[in-house]
């Protein structure tokens, strides 16, 4: 028996296609106006509250998002981290710099972080470090890519050997910070923390880290690693289903391996069945 697709699966599957192509696109094309900021940049920076850095290219990278995106798709919604925006079912969700911190101070590691979501569910994720050359790339029921290669979680299972991240965030106390991070540290895991949490996510999708926890994050800065982490096997909290879009929350992104202890360690719930 031969089942065909309806016109609405169809014209659907097409236009995630033709998203997936663009994302991987303009990715690279905003990734072009960051290396460009990066390379010949005044020294200096603003700031938007306490260890909250923006610099011009922030501003001129997610211009650039905006813009080719209206462009090619002028009926999706658009929500960056500088300009904000309205939700819409079909959402392009773009944080133009992620580790501005390294980047204003002539470190290498920091990167564009796209992502597109309908229906509430994330279905492409893009992470463009420009320096490294490195995109990683997903698409949910696809797998995920860094310049092609399949992208896959470690296999640690040994917190005496797991090497995590762990980001810090001011929307929570610095003791609570303290007592998840001895937690983590009690459990034998080295940690470290990189600047950029977007980065840190696709470090763990790519087996590079361990586990990646935060506890707040912003929809602009993890939505496309947590695709990453989940379409290379890993294990995730929830997050667009707990109002992540709207409010942020704690993330948490890990090996299988690792997992549950990170859970345990840090208190972030993982998803349902995991």
């Amino acid at each position: 028996m031969t089942v065909h697709a309806t016109a609405t699966e169809a014209t659907a599957e097409t236009g995630i296609d033709r998203r997936a192509a663009f994302c991987r696109d303009i990715a690279r094309s905003a990734g072009a106006v960051a290396l460009d900021g990066f390379t010949n940049r005044v020294a200096g920076f603003d700031m938007k509250g306490p260890q909250d850095f923006l610099t011009e290219t922030d501003a001129a990278v997610e211009r650039h998002l905006k813009a080719r995106i209206a462009e090619a798709f002028p009926e999706d919604g658009f929500l960056g981290e500088e300009g904000g925006g309205a939700i819409k079912s079909d959402i392009w969700v773009v944080d133009p710099i992620d580790g501005t911190a390294n980047f204003a101070r002539d470190i290498p590691h920091f990167c564009i972080s796209i992502a597109f979501v309908s229906n509430g569910e994330t279905e492409i994720g893009a992470i463009y470090n420009p320096v490294l050359d490195e995109l990683y790339f997903a698409r949910r029921g696809h797998g995920g890519t860094r310049n092609g290669k399949p992208l896959s979680v470690a296999r640690t299972r040994d917190f005496n050997a797991a090497c995590v991240e762990f980001g810090w965030s001011n929307r929570k106390t610095n003791t609570r910070y303290l007592e998840v991070l001895s937690n983590i540290l009690e459990r034998g895991a080295n940690v470290r923390r990189g600047a950029s949490g977007a980065l840190g996510l696709a470090y763990v999708a790519d087996g590079r880290s361990d586990a990646y926890a935060e506890l707040h994050m912003h929809a602009w800065d993890c939505l496309a690693g947590l695709l990453m982490v989940k379409e290379a096997g890993g294990v995730v909290a929830p997050f667009l289903s707990v109002s992540g879009l709207t409010k942020g929350g704690a993330v948490l992104a890990a090996a299988p391996g690792v997992a549950l202890g990170m859970s345990e360690a840090t208190g972030i719930a993982l998803e349902a069945g995991k």
